[in-house]
């Protein structure tokens, strides 16, 4: 929006053009709790999320395309689930005509690196322009709070550790590229319509609800923390290790793993930082505290009780030593610090969700 006069854009909150409307005054104000929209919340964090909400009261929809996603994973009667893609815009439409969202958590995403490098216009498309579709419904409809599941990929290699928010960001791969083009994206509705928005920058999520009932379950699974159990169970033959040789205590890489409860409930906080009337901002989530590989092998011999085979390999191109996060802005902002900060309790819920009743996994189709 340029105003006619002058041809300077009005990016400051409330600047109005000379005989123009503020450029926000369309969105309504949003004081009462309302309804909450979460996409991917049938997938690991955003399901563990949902739960969280829901013992905090809150009336939420999820939008999941269940590509990644498990029907399992949410309750049935207390959750209304639209099996759908956030892309077709049809579809928002009834969605936000029916259920009138207040906010929305977005979760939905790929977020395969690897894939990323040799299929990068499917992250752009999945990643950033499918997001373009819903916050257009949202413009529509008044929908003014946005709480994004960012990375630190966002940072790329970093130049210090730790690393808080200030760090420059220059993603490796598209995978964190898309996520700070959409960083981008929302920082500029918030200059031109009012958005406001909180990005999430996690580090290395991990751990299940400590009950067991819900956990990860990818198709393929990268992560570090399931292999090495499923290494455990016999259902791989082993861990492979990259890399010896890095500039560590123990020589293998160092990094931050942060609690997929603690995600949860860091999401509820961010939610009610933007009922009070909070300014769009990232905030990372971690408990900055770093742990090598070897440590966490180690952990889950002594969770399990099992020798977990492992094979020792070359580095992995890309893999930096140490990625830490520096957490301070999350307390002072949020309100919010991990709770589950030794990776051993980690451990032992996501071996209980592996060892329970579904072996770790969700009824498949």
């Amino acid at each position: 929006m340029f105003c006619k006069e002058g041809g300077s854009p009005p990016l400051l909150k409330g600047l109005k053009c000379p005989g123009k409307p503020a450029i926000n005054s369309f969105l309504p104000p949003m004081s009462s709790p309302g309804t909450l929209l979460v996409t991917g919340g049938a997938g690991y964090i955003g399901s563990h999320t949902v739960r969280h909400l829901l013992e905090q009261g809150e009336k939420i929809v999820v939008l999941d395309n269940l590509v990644f996603g498990h029907r399992e994973a949410l309750p049935r009667d207390r959750v209304s689930l639209v099996q759908g893609d956030m892309a077709d815009g049809a579809l928002l439409e009834r969605l936000f005509e029916e259920h009138r969202p207040e906010a929305v958590l977005h979760f939905a995403a790929f977020a395969f690196v690897g894939e990323s490098v040799t299929d990068p216009l499917k992250y752009y498309r999945n990643n950033l322009a499918a997001p373009l579709v819903l916050l257009e419904a949202m413009q529509r409809h008044g929908c003014g709070r946005f709480i994004f599941s960012s990375t630190c990929a966002t940072y790329g290699n970093p130049v210090k550790v730790p690393m808080n928010e200030d760090h420059p960001q220059a993603p490796v791969n598209p995978y964190g590229a898309s996520k700070w083009m959409l960083e981008r994206v929302l920082r500029d509705c918030d200059h031109a319509w009012g958005l406001k928005s909180v990005f999430l920058r996690y580090f290395n999520a991990s751990g299940s609800d400590p009950s067991g009932e819900i956990g990860e379950d990818h198709e393929p699974e990268t992560h570090l923390i399931p292999r090495i159990l499923m290494a455990a169970t016999g259902e791989i033959p082993e861990i492979s290790v990259f890399g010896t040789d890095y500039p560590t205590p123990d020589g293998t890489c160092i990094r931050d793993y942060i609690h997929v409860c603690d995600l949860a409930t860091a999401h509820a906080k961010a939610l009610g930082y933007l009922r009070q009337g909070g300014e769009t901002t990232p905030v990372n989530l971690g408990t900055g505290r770093g742990f090598s590989v070897k440590e966490i092998l180690q952990t889950a011999e002594a969770v399990t009780g099992r020798r977990i085979p492992v094979t020792y390999g070359p580095r992995r191109a890309g893999d930096p030593p140490e990625l830490i996060c520096e957490p301070s802005r999350a307390k002072a902002l949020l309100g919010w610090e991990a709770q589950f900060k030794d990776p051993r309790s980690h451990i032992e819920h996501a071996w209980r969700w592996m060892t329970g009743p579904g072996g770790g996994r969700y009824p498949r189709g």
